[in-house]
């Protein structure tokens, strides 16, 4: 019996049919998912408001790859509504979900300190003031650990500007007490850069990880997409990370859209192994349209992962399309862990379709190799899945570890190994994955490697209930929901009810923070 992961009930190939949405009146239709020109498509019907057609991935042989590895997660023991509508009106999560919370996103406020015209989070705009109190946050924190049969680890502050919440530091330190293993915030790098104390503050208080909002290596990025010069400010935050003890990870988080940063994919990447000494990932996410929009100008603005797989192709001289693989590919590991440590491990078990990723390992002279072209990774994880059968109630955990390392050791192809790697060397840095929990352990190996990927956030035009259902990254709300990413920021409007339910006027937020805060955000400059 599986512990983590089972064998996807997903409709695979191609032509396909799935359950949408009408971008128009948020109608549940049925939308066509099928071949086009080398590219997917996505088409559907709303009665009312007629016809729809986007693009779903731009390339059909990455698509088709990225199926092959779907898998199911087991859900949650302890769902929180029962099923009534179906997917995606019962959020919360229902029983009908798929997998466990991978990532919480925990929205500490609506407020900001930019005015960014592409947010999707539209945070200055509302006119109310989403804000939880320092007793909500702490509910939500602990709804999150209560989550079964696998608690949630890794947490994500999110926001409006996170970094401007009242009790910021308190927040870290009240989730470190709980026992998050991973505490990020995801910030656009001003407070860090502009207050000398700040960023070393996050780091005593227990953040783990910086997801820094990181358009490009040009003003005129920031200009068009954020209103404002920002690249300076980037730096900036980035060398407080460096100069912290000890150093504070950071994930580069560019925004994509055509025109706008496509041609600077490489120059990020180069820039991140250059300062591989606090930048631990780039994660590109493709821009979802909100609103209305021309479908000219949506076609000439989409930007889907396989663009990001080709992109990058072209623009570095060490990444090829071979080299990627979609999220679940590693649910293998979560099954082997599961079966070896005894209980239910973080499994990573999302659609196929939502994120491509793969990892750098720089060498000894400074030199980016993807972990695939020295590492089987195919056979590996194919391998370790059937171990994991062969190993429930069969053999001794300790036989199943040495065979674990046997595998990895037939499948590293040592002529293609970067500079100083050896398998011994690379089993060393692996110990820590299979023999604890403990941050510490995987240290090593972690500060080798840089991580590259893109999750591709729906909207209203390509949405696909079954990336819905198998949604990972779920944001926490102030009644003890747990609501997927794309139904929360796209389609039934989870965002704006549960912000104007927990909100408050402007007024009210001065009377209860004194008559000099900033309720509409504080803005810089």
């Amino acid at each position: 019996m599986s512990m983590v992961i089972k064998e996807s009930s997903l409709k695979l190939h191609l032509p396909k049919t799935t359950g949408s949405l009408c971008p128009e009146c948020k109608a549940r239709i049925t939308a066509n998912i099928y071949e086009e020109n080398g590219k997917v498509m996505i088409s559907k019907t709303c009665p009312e408001h007629g016809d729809f057609k986007d693009v779903y991935w731009s390339d059909v042989g990455l698509y088709l790859m990225a199926e092959t590895w779907a898998v199911d997660g087991i859900g949650v023991d302890n769902p929180a509504v029962p099923v009534k509508k179906g997917c995606p009106d019962d959020c919360g999560l229902c029983a009908a979900h798929l997998s466990g919370t991978s990532l919480a996103n925990l929205d500490l406020t609506n407020r900001c300190n930019l005015r960014c015209p592409i947010c999707f989070a539209n945070a200055n705009d509302a006119g109310y003031v989403f804000e939880p109190t320092f007793e909500e946050v702490t509910k939500m924190l602990q709804t999150l650990r209560d989550e079964r049969p696998v608690a949630c680890t890794a947490l994500q502050f999110a926001g409006g500007e996170p970094t401007i919440y009242p009790q910021f530091f308190e927040a870290i330190a009240k989730a470190k007490e709980l026992g998050f293993a991973q505490i990020q915030v995801a910030t656009n790098g001003i407070k860090m850069a502009t207050d000398p104390t700040f960023t070393q503050r996050m780091v005593d208080a227990g953040l783990h990880t910086v997801y820094l909002q990181f358009d490009g290596l040009r003003e005129e990025n920031y200009i068009q997409a954020r209103g404002k010069p920002l690249l300076e400010i980037k730096k900036k935050a980035i060398q407080s990370c460096k100069d912290c003890v000890p150093k504070l990870s950071v994930v580069l988080v560019p925004t994509m859209m055509k025109g706008l940063n496509e041609d600077q994919m490489g120059e990020i990447m180069n820039f991140a192994i250059e300062n591989r000494d606090a930048v631990r990932g780039v994660n590109f996410q493709p821009v979802s349209f909100t609103g209305r929009i021309d479908p000219d100008e949506r076609e000439a603005g989409r930007f889907t992962l396989p663009d990001m797989v080709k992109y990058l192709g072209e623009q570095t001289d060490y990444l090829k399309r071979e080299d990627w693989f979609p999220v679940p590919v590693v649910a293998p590991i979560s099954e082997f862990l599961s079966v070896l440590k005894g209980v239910p491990q973080l499994a990573f078990t999302p659609h196929p379709h939502c994120g491509l990723a793969t990892y750098l390992y720089v060498g000894e002279d400074g030199v980016a190799t993807p972990i695939t072209r020295f590492v089987d990774a195919e056979g590996l994880f194919r391998d370790i899945r059937k171990l994991s059968a062969d190993t429930e109630g069969k053999i001794i955990k300790s036989a199943a570890l040495v065979k674990a390392y046997g595998l990895i050791r037939k499948h590293f192809k040592k002529e293609f190994a970067p500079k100083g790697l050896s398998v011994n060397k690379f089993l060393k840095q692996l110990e820590g994955v299979f023999s604890t929990t403990d941050k510490k352990a995987t240290a090593e190996i972690s500060w080798s490697l840089i991580m590259v990927g893109g999750m591709h956030f729906q909207d209203l035009y390509n949405y696909d209930i079954e990336r819905v259902k198998r949604c990972v990254i779920h944001y926490v709300v102030p009644d003890g929901r747990l609501i997927p990413f794309c139904a929360y920021n796209t389609g039934p409007e989870y965002r704006k009810e549960v912000e104007k339910k927990h909100s408050l006027t402007f007024e009210e937020y001065k009377k209860r923070h004194g008559p000099n805060s900033h309720p509409e955000g504080e803005v810089e400059g």
